[in-house]
């Protein structure tokens, strides 16, 4: 059994094509490369839904209470710990804010979404 090495790929190419130019195959790459993206979009909603959103559940009020905080003050935390209010504005990743929504209306709509989650 004989191996053909990619030289002799071109030479079947170019006596087919008349060329000596290697063929380019769009679909190899797109294919793949889509199938990609779409895995690790996938991937991201399954652990925003069953990771990330879950830890919101031990106080979903406490984290609305916080996030409104990080959505109206400068400073939220002041001179206090930083890390709550961090977590808190992890919602604003996980559950984006519409451009022209009023805030009482993100925060019910992220209070909606916490219930569900955490029923």
């Amino acid at each position: 059994m004989a191996m053909h090495t990619g030289q002799d790929r071109i030479t079947r190419t170019a006596a087919v094509t008349g060329s000596l130019e290697p063929q380019f195959k769009p679909l190899r790459v797109i294919v793949p490369t889509l199938a990609l993206l779409l895995a690790v979009s996938l991937w991201i909603q399954w652990y925003s839904r069953e990771v990330s959103m879950p830890r919101y559940c031990d106080d979903p009020a406490g984290a609305l209470v916080l996030l409104e905080r990080v959505l109206t003050e400068a400073r939220p935390a002041g001179s206090d710990k930083r890390r709550p209010y961090l977590v808190a504005a992890k919602l604003i990743f996980l559950v984006p804010r519409e451009s022209d929504e009023v805030l009482e209306h993100y925060l019910a709509r992220v209070r909606r979404h916490l219930a569900e989650i955490c029923r």
